[in-house]
């Protein structure tokens, strides 16, 4: 799959004036909630109203979602308000009665693209289909596995495609329900930036209080639009009340919301540009100098445990570490987060240099 420009039709046939937006509750309760909150929606920022209507639960026993009545509602809301219409599929038979129903965006969620089977399945029911369809990044950070699913579609002549960021799962406690991992859709966006990219800061956040953050971070980063949990009674919503937001938050969501340019023009801006990133230049290239200059020392270390016959991993020494540069990060402005991340990385660098010593 190659980027093309004409990827980016679908989204500019909106001729949006602002960022594209995806809204609606995470799952479809009752016809009246569904009418509600679409009405709410339908003369505001809002092109797509979302809801589930298949809810994939971790353990048996939870709320499922409506099944197929659910998509009726959507038609007559469709039918009253003018909005596009949008649902999560997770199998061939939801396809098929989403398409019977005339929904208008399609989505892969997190669970479903990870197991390509369950892809190329849907690949294979929407085959030629002219509806949008998007699908969610994987629950594990793998970049493979992502853009393996938005090939399977697009194999099947399906050209309407466009990729939604919805964090990724960790054992980790973090401030995040699933950790943004900025990095791997910065890169996705890197090999195919006509391709529209998507933020679902419901699911990344978990938290109602974050949605404005972590979409306006997504927006710095170029993003071309939202997929926003909004339900008319969040704390009463029967799945995923925390990170529903109600009609009038979202839309002073979209006030508060800053969209960046995607670059300056003029000769003060590329000048100042220039000069600071020639500067970030030089302090990256003194980061891989000390980097390489600590491996030589944690080689040196592989040695004194050789000669020792002494394990390489000291937990004790690295939880003294880890505590003291937490501690040093938070003086340098640098978050808890990032430097857990960054010393992790290091760490496991190091083990591997000294193993190699041992074992050489």
């Amino acid at each position: 799959m190659e980027n093309k420009k004409e990827m980016r039709n679908w989204l500019n046939e909106f001729n949006l004036t602002h960022p594209f937006v995806i809204a609606g509750p995470c799952s479809a309760e009752t016809e009246d909630q569904v009418l509600k909150i679409a009405h709410e929606l339908k003369d505001s920022d809002v092109s797509v109203f979302r809801a589930g209507i298949w809810k994939p639960r971790t353990r048996p026993g939870g709320f499922e979602g409506v099944g197929e009545i659910g998509l009726k509602w959507l038609q007559k809301a469709k039918a009253e308000t003018g909005l596009l219409m949008g649902t999560e599929v997770a199998t061939a038979a939801h396809c098929k009665l989403a398409l019977e129903h005339d929904i208008d965006v399609l989505w892969v969620g997190a669970r479903t693209t990870a197991n390509p089977f369950a892809v190329q399945e849907i690949a294979d029911t929407l085959k030629g289909t002219d509806k949008i369809v998007l699908i969610k990044n994987p629950v594990n950070p793998d970049m493979a596995l992502w853009l393996g699913g938005v090939e399977r579609l697009y194999a099947a002549g399906i050209k309407n495609l466009g990729v939604i960021h919805r964090g990724f799962s960790t054992y980790e406690k973090t401030k995040y329900r699933n950790i943004p991992e900025w990095q791997i859709a910065i890169e996705l966006q890197n090999k195919f930036p006509d391709l529209p990219l998507i933020i679902d800061p419901s699911h990344i956040t978990g938290n109602r209080e974050m949605i404005l953050e972590v979409t306006q971070e997504a927006l710095d980063l170029n993003y071309d639009g939202m997929i926003i949990e909004t339900h008319i009674d969040p704390d009463n919503a029967w799945s995923d009340a925390a990170q529903q937001v109600t009609p009038d938050a979202l839309k002073q969501i979209f006030k508060d919301l800053k969209v960046r340019k995607v670059s300056g023009d003029t000769d003060e801006y590329a000048n100042k540009m220039t000069k600071l990133r020639a500067n970030i230049d030089v302090l990256d290239a003194n980061l891989l100098e000390l980097l390489g200059k600590r491996m030589k020392v944690a080689d040196e270390i592989g040695q004194v445990k050789k000669d020792a016959n002494v394990a390489v991993l000291q937990n004790t020494r690295w939880n003294e570490i880890l505590g003291k540069m937490i501690l040093e990060g938070e003086k340098k402005g640098l978050s808890e987060e990032f430097v857990l991340r960054m010393f992790k990385a290091i760490h496991q660098e190091s083990i591997g240099h000294q193993d190699k010593v041992l074992n050489a």
